[in-house]
């Protein structure tokens, strides 16, 4: 069992949701979204369900001027007509030590594809009275499937962008308290 029964609601300030991509070719760009949250239901039976969202508003490169052209053209977030990037999963897989592989939908601007993230899942030492878990998991994806597509040529050739982000995910997690109590909702 992933984690004991219950509903795990995600601890935002001791998690992150990164992502990678290469740039110039050689180089790798790094990035973050700020706001996040999500929740991972377990169900008496072991099943588990996870379903988060990101603000696609909240990225953030380290650069004002990309970061403002990533969030509002068309090219990229457009978070005016798609402010939310979502996950559901549809399966997720315990594995030999504490290995996980999630299976899910991933929707981010209008265009749902599935999506496997893959780590571990380990209960935390917790720091109050209630369960806490963390999960590290990581994945990748085309962005040009969702609609991402905007790329320039470079005079060398290549181009600026690749089109495979690497993400990686960091989650907390603390059992809402009395979940052990309550079955989890699917």
């Amino acid at each position: 069992m992933i984690a004991p029964p219950g509903t795990w609601p995600i601890d935002a300030e001791r998690s992150r949701v990164e992502f990678a991509i290469k740039h110039m070719l050689l180089a790798t760009l790094r990035g973050r979204f700020e706001s996040f949250h999500g929740v991972l239901q377990v169900a008496e039976d072991g099943l588990a369900q996870a379903s988060g969202s990101v603000d696609a508003a909240s990225i953030c490169t380290h650069d004002a001027v990309r970061d403002g052209h990533l969030r509002s053209s068309s090219d990229f977030f457009d978070v005016g007509r798609y402010p939310q990037i979502g996950f559901s999963s549809s399966r997720i897989e315990e594995l030999p030590g504490g290995h996980v592989r999630i299976l899910g939908d991933l929707t981010m601007r209008g265009v749902t594809r599935e999506i496997e993230l893959s780590g571990q899942a380990r209960e935390r030492e917790p720091r109050g009275a209630d369960p806490e878990l963390a999960l590290a998991l990581q994945g990748e994806l085309n962005r040009r499937e969702f609609g991402l597509i905007w790329n320039q040529t470079l005079d060398s050739g290549g181009a600026l962008i690749g089109n495979t982000v690497k993400i990686a995910v960091e989650l907390a997690a603390v059992r809402a308290a009395g979940a052990a109590d309550q079955p989890a909702r699917r």
